[in-house]
Parts: C-alpha cells; structure tokens; sequence
C-alpha cells in the first residue's frame, strides 16, 4: 500500500519580507515555519471522530501533544520532551508521505526517504536549531528512551481511540481481526505505558465484541 500523500510544494518566505530583514536567523525560522504549513495538507487514514473525512498529519500532531498534556500526571517521563517529540515526529511526511500501519511497506525504503526528509526539513533552521529538532525526531524513531517510548506510545493511542469511536475506522476498511490489532497496537502502547495499554486493550476488545465480527 502506497504511502497517502499529496505533494507538497516548496514554502518560502515571501519576498517582500525577506528583503526587509536583516536577522539572517529569524528568516530562516520563518521559512521553515512556511515550510511546516503543508504538513496540513498530508491526509492520513484515520478518521476523525465525527467520521466527516480523515485527519490531517498536522491534527494528529497536536492531538497527540494534547493527549501529553493530559496524560502528565500518569506519566513519569518528561512531559515537556515528550510534546516536543509529537510535534516534530511527523514533519518528514511533508517529503515523505504518511506511511499507514495496516500494509506492507519496505521499511528500508520508508526510513531512507524519511532520513531525507528530516535533512531537507530542519535542515531550513538555523543550524543550532535543526540540530536540536534533528536530534527529538532521531530519539522518537529509536525509541530507547522512555520520553520516545511514551511518545510512540500515543502515536499508537490516538488512532486506536478514533478507530473504536468510528465503527471500527481503518480496520473495518481493511479487514484487520482484532489479534492483529492486538499485535500491532499492544507492543508499542505497552512498552511505553503498562496503565495505557490495560485501559486500551479494553477499548479493542469491547469494540469487536460488540461489532460482531472476525477477532482472529
């Protein structure tokens, strides 16, 4: 399955203003933040909640970073880390395009567009600044951190939770049983939050229960 992405074309700093700045930095920060704005025209799977169309990967960021927020007290991580981590995580869709979970995709291919991607994108900073926003994307993908598993874990979180307020959303589409969410949902949730992953292997299983239908 092909990754779901419109292209999106190359933002710039109007040059209006460009030519009345003097402060090289602040330019290449607006640029970058023009750059960003078509992360919203990046349209992923998932639903949204009133089933009126699909997300966009710009919502899925800032609902991810909501559930941070929400989640804090539960958490014994780094709140603050973690919402800087949702933010950036998707920007090299801009380039790269939303990879969906249910599908086969050449993992190899996907990171190596997506490491592009994450050069092209933050590399419009200033230096110090792509650097640092380099450095939350690479932790995020690796995972190994427990600021980075939390973070994967809502990533995971978020669409379960449309999925289950949506009839069923993308795995009805896709005919997933519930062992394979169970598979591909359970490990990421529950290596980043034991207490999340009880509380959403609930939702999964009340929801094929009562859907009526294949739960593998």
């Amino acid at each position: 399955m092909a990754p779901l992405a419109q292209p999106a074309r190359r933002h710039i700093v109007p040059t209006n203003l460009s030519e009345c700045m003097s402060n090289d930095r602040m330019r290449e920060q607006l640029a970058f933040l023009a750059e960003i704005d078509a992360l919203k025209t990046i349209v992923r799977q998932s639903p949204l909640a009133d089933r009126s169309r699909r997300e966009n990967s710009a919502e899925h960021s800032w609902h991810l970073a909501m559930f941070a927020l929400v989640f804090a007290d539960d958490a014994t991580v780094d709140t603050a880390r973690v919402i800087q981590m949702l933010l950036v995580h998707d920007i090299v869709e801009i380039d790269a395009g939303d990879t969906p979970i249910h599908g086969d995709h050449d993992r190899q291919a996907v990171a190596a567009r997506e490491e592009a991607a994450a050069d092209r994108l933050f590399g419009i900073l200033p230096e110090d600044q792509a650097a640092n926003l380099l450095a939350l994307w690479q932790e995020f993908e690796a995972a190994q951190t427990p600021e980075a598993r939390f973070a994967k874990a809502l990533d995971r979180l978020q669409p379960l939770l449309l999925n289950t307020l949506t009839g069923g959303g993308t795995w009805a589409e896709n005919g997933v049983s519930e062992a394979d969410v169970l598979a591909r949902y359970g490990p990421t949730i529950e290596r980043g939050s034991t207490a999340l992953w009880r509380h959403a292997r609930t939702l999964v299983e009340r929801h094929f229960a009562d859907a009526g239908v294949d739960r593998g």
